[in-house]
């Protein structure tokens, strides 16, 4: 999942441990020039619409992840995203195996909508791949991901993934905190060091 897709806009600056995760919360460059100042007028005023938006809708992220994560039995979620281009809605990929689904769940109803999108892991990008089979190796999960950034940044969650950054996979969650989208970034405990600590 790339940052675009997850809104990643980075506003205050906190390290939390918990459940064996790291999560950075971090601040965003300010503007140099007058061409940045507009951009940034720009995306302020699409970010005041999603959390407008986000503030109406009845289904929490959590749910919308399981939601679509019941449609197949054992499937895991891989990403998900806030959309407003018509009524509220997450856009949910989940994984099993070798499958790929990707499904809409209404942020206000809980139900799916519009048709359901299948493929194989060998249908991915190169690096959409190589997160998702990173994902088999860790023992953490989006969802657990989820709860510990909304308690790192004191909001709710709008979207998810896992991105790899300087050759290390990492999930990257996008909360809403009061006016703000936050980008919480967490690092996964390693399987083998919390099993070895324990024994």
């Amino acid at each position: 999942m790339s940052k675009q897709h997850l809104l990643a806009l980075i506003v205050s600056t906190a390290t939390l441990a918990a459940t064996c995760a790291v999560a950075d919360v971090r601040n965003a460059p300010a503007a140099d020039s007058q061409t940045a100042a507009a951009q940034s007028d720009t995306e302020e005023a699409a970010i005041r619409r999603v959390l407008s938006e986000f503030r109406t809708t009845r289904v929490p992220l959590s749910r919308a992840m399981l939601i679509a994560e019941h449609l197949h039995d054992g499937s895991k979620t891989a990403d998900i995203s806030f959309e407003i281009d018509g009524p509220p809605v997450y856009r949910v990929r989940t994984i099993k195996n070798e499958h790929v689904w990707e499904n809409v769940v209404d942020a206000n109803t809980g139900r799916i909508t519009g048709k359901e999108l299948t493929s194989s892991l060998k249908e991915l990008d190169r690096n959409d791949l190589a997160n998702v089979l990173a994902l088999r190796w860790i023992k953490q999960e989006l969802s657990d991901a989820v709860e510990v950034a909304e308690r790192a940044a004191a909001g709710s969650a709008l979207a998810g993934g896992v991105i790899r950054q300087d050759g290390k996979l990492n999930f990257v969650i996008v909360v809403a905190a009061g006016d703000h989208l936050k980008e919480v970034m967490l690092e996964p405990p390693k399987v083998g060091k919390q099993e070895s600590s324990r024994h």
